[in-house]
């Protein structure tokens, strides 16, 4: 590592993306063996043996993990009995020790455990021997399916409860119809079984329910106006089998725009609708999806409007909630194993500070849609279709907690991210995505002297939505020093960028002046809960010029029939001095692609990317690029989708 004079050269960034650092363990083999950094990644990849050593060198310790992150391979291994330490609980993994053939050595707390005897039969080779050659023992990402000790209770049905916002502004940003009919497409692809249950609650002043009885003709609606004292208007029929009623369901979803097409109800009831909801999963818990356009205003959870614009005294206190109510009625969902998402769409303030908490402390999500409409925002409305096509069909985890163990001596002293935290390491998640990030900060409570490495493990309980009891655990280690330089030369930059960000260091939009309540909220609770890749890109956005496109270095994708090219444009400084006058430009933003296209950029690059001869004929509410017959057209296209494959779901494009 060598000292740079940013005053002179403030362009050190490289071309290409930062490769994690490796680290350096003293076994060869376990260099090799250790969790995917896209998984799990500690701030330093080595770590000081004191307290004091840490201190002096000035640095964050802690780990972020990704522990539901989709994967292309991932080992499942059942087994009658999971191999465990007796004393700290950890789980066997590539970095303990074997004592001999029978006994294993820690690596958390090193206690000396006994191996069963079915430990030494390896499933893979389906022969006895070595235990060393057990799946459990060379990969550090691992899932096992639990036995019935693992379970509190059987595993529940999959259960889907959508709240939907039908008051006048609500229908007049055309969300209903959009939500509707992109349901009525991914029906069949929310994850379960036959078991699944599905329930559609609408509000305004009051709260709407339909009934769906076995042999009914068409969904039953029932309104229930005394808000203040929710009930739910019938015993059945509310909740229902998506097999069983699916027919009914469609029925439902492509009347429910034109139902409420007359109201001029400005009212918004979601805290009513909330406590419906929770009556309703509270028996098996289950996910709750709120949409949500306005402020509520009426019933339980109503609030004020807090917001004055270019009142600078009273922002700072917009960041905190109006109520706890939301609060505790996240509590009470977390303790029924309930997770809420909440989507706003809004293009007037919802007081969004207080809104989170439902989903905040209930292991759930908050997407947030600024300025969202239908048909006068389209970049916005393609990212909102985009998110809920990905978020209805991913993978889903019920009943959830996960716990983080560490080596003797170090202490979780933080977390970050959405859950309820039930004990000192213990994280209590309703519903898990693989989508959601945590991170945790760490302390050294105890010399490492006698530790040539560390270990972190997190160990993730959840039942799938095919009713399958699952552990999936990650497993890190990293080597101790007593050498600052080593601490300091060690330092995983992207990840602690990462770990400042869920303090708060970096929240750019929510200490932007001139900008309002709910988008800095938005921005605040995003950096809590992003995996550290989204984190970097949303940071520090990734930039390229994509005019001059050429195939010289591209990758080469052969999945299709048909061999593409993808160029590999070198990433560009985020600084207005690498922008021409005659360039085009791509700025990958996480979830939105914005194209810049330069008022001298020549007209043949114009005719072939975006079919036109002149910079006004450009049509600005594209979300994607023409489909055009031309070398230049492809390239950028295929480009685009390459950066959309490394996404959870494509990023729409915005013309500027």
């Amino acid at each position: 590592m060598e000292p740079l004079d940013l005053l002179q050269n403030r362009h050190i960034l490289p071309a290409k993306p930062v490769t994690p650092p490796k680290p350096q363990l003293t076994s060869e083999l376990w260099r090799n063996m250790n969790c995917s950094p896209d998984i799990f990644r500690c701030t330093l990849t080595k770590i000081p043996e004191t307290e004091a050593i840490l201190k002096k060198s000035r640095l964050p310790l802690g780990v972020l993990i990704h522990p539901f992150k989709d994967l292309s391979h991932l080992p499942v291994i059942q087994c009658s009995t999971i191999v465990r330490c007796r004393q700290c609980r950890t789980y066997i993994n590539p970095f303990v020790q074997f004592v001999d053939q029978r006994r294993w050595r820690c690596n958390v707390c090193y206690r000396v455990n006994e191996l069963p005897e079915e430990f030494m039969y390896d499933p893979v080779s389906k022969s006895y021997g070595d235990p060393s050659r057990r799946p459990e023992c060379k990969a550090a990402t691992i899932e096992f399916i639990a036995p019935s000790e693992y379970m509190l209770r059987p595993p529940q049905p999959a259960v889907y409860i959508f709240l939907l916002d039908v008051s006048h502004g609500a229908l007049e940003t055309g969300y209903l119809k959009t939500v509707c009919d992109v349901l009525l497409e991914e029906l069949d692809k929310l994850p379960g079984d036959g078991r699944t249950q599905l329930a559609f609650l609408t509000y305004d002043r009051s709260v709407h329910f339909y009934s769906m009885p076995d042999g009914a003709s068409q969904p039953t609606q029932l309104s229930v106006s005394d808000i203040d004292d929710m009930f739910l208007p019938s015993p059945s029929d509310l909740l229902v089998n998506r097999e069983e009623c699916h027919v009914l369901i469609e029925q439902l979803l492509a009347e429910l725009p034109n139902m409420f097409k007359d109201s001029y109800h400005t009212d918004s009831a979601l805290g009513a609708a909330l406590q419906a909801a929770y009556k309703l999963a509270a028996p098996t818990g289950g996910r709750i999806t709120v949409f949500q356009t306005g402020l509520p205003n009426v019933g339980p959870g109503a609030l004020p409007p807090r917001e004055v614009l270019g009142d600078k005294k009273s922002e700072s206190s917009l960041m905190g909630p109006a109520t706890d109510f939301y609060k505790k009625l996240s509590l009470d969902c977390s303790g029924q194993q309930i997770a809420v998402d909440l989507f706003t769409l809004n293009s007037q303030y919802l007081d969004l500070a207080t809104l989170s908490g439902i989903s905040k402390f209930s292991g759930g999500q908050t997407q947030h849609f600024s300025g969202y409409h239908a048909s006068l925002n389209t970049p916005q409305a393609a990212r909102f279709e985009s998110a809920l096509r990905r978020y209805l069909s991913r993978k889903i985890g019920f009943e959830a907690v996960m716990r983080i163990r560490c080596t003797r001596g170090l202490t979780p002293h933080a977390f970050h991210g959405n859950f309820f935290v039930r004990s000192t390491d213990l994280l209590s998640l309703p519903n898990i995505n693989p989508d959601a990030g945590f991170a945790m900060q760490v302390a050294i409570e105890d010399d490492l002297r006698d530790s040539r490495e560390v270990c972190f493990q997190a160990a993730l309980l959840y039942t799938s939505s095919k009713g399958e009891r699952r552990i999936r655990v990650h497993t890190i280690c990293l080597p101790t020093t007593t050498n600052v330089s080593e601490v300091i030369n060690g330092a995983d930059q992207e990840a602690i960028v990462g770990m400042l960000a869920k303090f708060g260091k970096f929240r750019l939009v929510a200490f932007r002046s001139g900008q309002k309540a709910d988008d800095r909220s938005d921005c605040i609770a995003r950096f809590k809960s992003l995996p550290l890749t989204q984190l970097l890109q949303f940071i520090y956005p990734d930039l390229y010029r994509v005019d001059e496109l050429t195939d010289e270095g591209a990758l080469e994708d052969g999945e299709d029939e048909e061999e593409i090219l993808i160029p590999q444009p070198p990433r560009l400084q985020l600084s207005f001095e690498r922008i021409s006058a005659t360039g085009l430009y791509l700025l990958d933003a996480c979830d939105i692609i914005m194209v810049y296209i330069s008022r001298g950029l020549h007209q043949f690059a114009l005719e072939r990317i975006f079919g036109v001869q002149r910079i006004q004929n450009v049509d600005e509410t594209l979300t994607e690029l023409p489909e055009l017959e031309t070398p230049e057209s492809e390239r950028l296209r295929h480009f685009v989708n390459w950066l959309n494959s490394n996404k959870a779901y494509p990023a729409p494009i915005r013309v500027i």
